[in-house]
């Protein structure tokens, strides 16, 4: 290997400080003034005030004419299917002090044409206490929603309930955030 120091290296003392900058400076420097921006003159510059009010009440009018479309009553946001949630939203797990929709574990809600209730639900595991009578009482609870001619509940294992498909309120409430 070459012994000879590529790099120099020089002690020193002190450096003299740059000169600081002044406005002043900056001032002389900058351009007297800046163009003024070049604009495309607008089609409406020749028009009169009454047809640009005449322009916009035709905007309005079409505007205010249209009709808000209504959510069908079963999908979600709509008033039968938050009739439902709102029932399973009063149905608490005797074992847990949380609601069974907070909790997770009704995977979905269904409201047929028919106004027929299907509500796809798991349990906390299979060997839960209530495994018998929970989903028969959640049937008869929304059965009894005004609007719900027949409710059906769907008890499924796949995929298996975990703490993850908590709502925060639920974790909140359990002391797990």
């Amino acid at each position: 290997m070459n012994e000879e120091r590529k790099i120099l290296v020089e002690e020193v003392d002190s450096v003299e400080k740059p000169p600081l900058a002044k406005v002043e400076d900056a001032v002389e420097d900058a351009p007297a003034e800046k163009p003024a921006p070049v604009m495309a003159p607008s089609p409406y510059e020749a028009e009169s005030d009454a047809s640009k009010l005449n322009r916009k009440r035709d905007y309005l009018e079409g505007f205010l004419a249209q009709q808000p479309t209504g959510t069908p009553a079963g999908e979600a946001g709509g008033d039968l299917y938050e009739a439902v949630v709102d029932t399973l939203k009063s149905i608490y797990d005797p074992e847990i002090p949380v609601n069974i929709y907070d909790l997770g574990l009704i995977y979905g809600v269904e409201i047929t044409p028919d106004n027929h209730a299907i509500v796809t639900m798991t349990l906390t595991t299979p060997h839960c206490p209530v495994a018998e009578s929970m989903p028969g009482e959640i049937e008869m609870q929304v059965g009894s929603v005004p609007g719900v001619g027949h409710s059906e509940v769907n008890l499924v294992w796949d995929p298996p309930w975990d703490p993850q498909k908590m709502s925060d309120e639920a974790k909140l409430e359990l002391g797990m955030l």
